[in-house]
């Protein structure tokens, strides 16, 4: 079992998606480069870990989720924190409107819980001329439960969770697939459904661009 602390900041006024860049940069910008959690960057270039800190949307309005360590460098960002930012080229209000901090308890179960996963990333470069190559549906489905399992051991990892049970995921459906872009590059968005032994904590992200809304977890059973 796992306990860890997660702080979720939702603001008040509504931001599309194309601006959740700008979102995390005034973030970043207001917490202060020299914060690492905050950008995943540190000395040596990228940190290549889980990101702690997170920027996506929910409802339509722009969230800050905050992970383990990254809740206690939350302080960073209301320390400084100023209402009146920029988001691209227009002014921006960042006004808190709900502020959660919760533990949550993680463990490997025989229970199974469902789950939504929105604008999943599982294809890169080479793994998606596998998936492509692939002859049947079933196939394709057990290709990507391999790929979720993965980006679930890279989040438990991420948190300092060392799995020994195994983990049992079942895709239940894809419900979309579309192309979208991502720094100039095509990439293939997938929104499923999916059965795991673990309770997973809503709203964090799975798989590649976790920090920037993409692979957005969701639990159904509630």
């Amino acid at each position: 079992m796992k306990k860890i602390k997660i702080l979720t900041v939702t603001f008040e006024n509504s931001i599309s998606s194309l601006e959740i860049p700008y979102f995390r940069g005034a973030i970043i910008q207001t917490s202060g480069l020299e914060n690492e959690l905050f950008h995943n960057h540190n000395d040596k270039g990228f940190r290549y870990a889980y990101p702690l800190i997170q920027y996506k949307r929910k409802n339509g309005k722009p969230l800050l989720l905050c992970l383990d360590k990254g809740v206690e460098s939350s302080f960073h960002f209301f320390s400084n924190h100023q209402e009146g930012i920029m988001l691209g080229n227009r002014k921006y209000d960042l006004v808190v409107d709900e502020l959660n901090l919760a533990t949550a308890s993680l463990n490997v179960t025989n229970d199974s819980f469902n789950y939504t996963l929105m604008d999943w990333l599982p294809l890169n470069q080479k793994n998606h001329k596998v998936y492509f190559s692939l002859k049947s549906e079933i196939e394709q489905l057990e290709f990507l439960e391999r790929i979720i399992t993965g980006n679930i051991l890279s989040f438990a990892k991420g948190i300092g969770w060392l799995l020994t049970s195994q983990i049992k995921v079942r895709i239940n459906k894809v419900n979309n697939i579309k192309k979208i872009t991502i720094k100039q590059n095509p990439r293939m968005a997938f929104n499923i459904t999916f059965s795991c032994n673990i309770k997973l904590p809503n709203y964090i992200g799975i798989g590649k661009n976790a920090s920037l809304g993409y692979g957005v977890l969701e639990s159904i059973d509630n």
